[in-house]
C-alpha cells in the first residue's frame, strides 16, 4: 500500500496521554537551551522502524518515544516555514495525530522521519497557501559574527539585511519556500526534499535554483 500522509483526518486523541509536539516546548530551543538539530538523514533507522511497527500495533509508549525523538527537528522546520511558533506547534501536533491514525499503513519503505517530514511539510504548505507567507527574524540564520555585535553600526546594518531577507522570503511561493528551507536551513538532499514535498527531483532543483537566483539579485546591495 502506498503511504499517503496527506489524506489524514484532523486531531484525535490517541489515548494514554502520549507526548505531543507541545510537550517539546519552544521549537527554537532544545532542552537545556541548546539549538535544535537542523539537518537530518532519510536513512532508515532500524530502531525507528521497530518503534513504528510497535506503535502501529497500538503501543503508545513506542509512539511517545518517536514523538520525543523527532519533535524538535520537526518543530524547527514548521517554525521556519510558517514564521509562527504557535502555528508550528499546531502543525506538528496535528501531524503526529495524523501519523498515529495512519501508522497501521506505514510499511517502512522510507524512514519514519522521512514520512513525518512529508506530513509536516504538507500541513505547513496548506497553511501557507491559505494566507500570505510570513517570516520572522527567528526563521532565518543570523549572518553576523559575534564580534560584530558590539558595534551599533554593524548591528543596524545586519538588522536591515535580515529585514530585507525576510521580505524576500515572504514573497516566495509556498513550494519554493519549503524547498529552500529544507535545503538551505535543514541540509536535505534533493532526493530527500522530493520525498518530503511530494514532487520530482528535477522540480526541486528548479525551484531551489530560481530561489537562489532571486535571492542573489534581491540581496545584491548587501554584498
Amino acid at each position: 500500500m502506498t503511504e499517503n500522509p496527506e489524506g489524514a483526518d484532523g486531531p484525535a486523541a490517541t489515548g494514554g496521554g502520549h507526548a505531543t509536539a507541545r510537550t517539546a516546548g519552544n521549537p527554537g530551543r532544545a532542552a537545556g537551551g541548546e539549538e535544535p538539530p537542523t539537518a537530518w538523514s532519510a536513512t532508515p533507522s532500524a530502531e525507528d522502524a521497530l518503534l513504528a511497527a510497535r506503535a502501529g500495533e497500538g503501543d503508545e509508549q513506542a509512539f511517545e518515544t518517536l514523538v520525543r525523538r523527532h519533535s524538535l527537528v520537526l518543530l524547527s522546520l514548521a517554525h521556519r516555514l510558517l514564521g509562527s511558533r504557535s502555528d508550528a506547534e499546531d502543525a506538528v501536533q496535528d501531524a503526529f495525530v495524523s501519523a498515529w491514525r495512519r501508522l497501521p499503513e506505514f510499511r517502512g519503505d522510507a524512514a519514519f522521519l522521512t514520512w513525518m517530514y512529508r506530513i509536516v511539510t504538507n500541513r505547513c504548505l496548506n497553511q501557507l497557501r491559505s494566507r500570505r507567507p510570513v517570516t520572522d527574524l527567528d526563521s532565518v540564520p543570523e549572518p553576523a559574527a559575534p564580534e560584530y555585535r558590539s558595534s551599533p553600526a554593524r548591528a543596524a546594518e545586519t538588522q536591515a539585511a535580515l529585514d530585507s531577507l525576510s521580505r524576500v522570503l515572504a514573497d516566495l511561493t509556498p513550494e519554493q519556500r519549503a524547498c529552500w528551507v529544507l535545503r538551505e536551513l535543514h541540509g536535505l538532499s534533493y532526493e530527500e526534499i522530493a520525498k518530503a514535498v511530494g514532487t520530482s527531483h528535477q522540480a526541486v532543483r528548479g525551484r531551489i535554483f530560481r530561489v537562489r537566483r532571486h535571492l542573489t539579485e534581491a540581496m545584491s546591495s548587501w554584498r
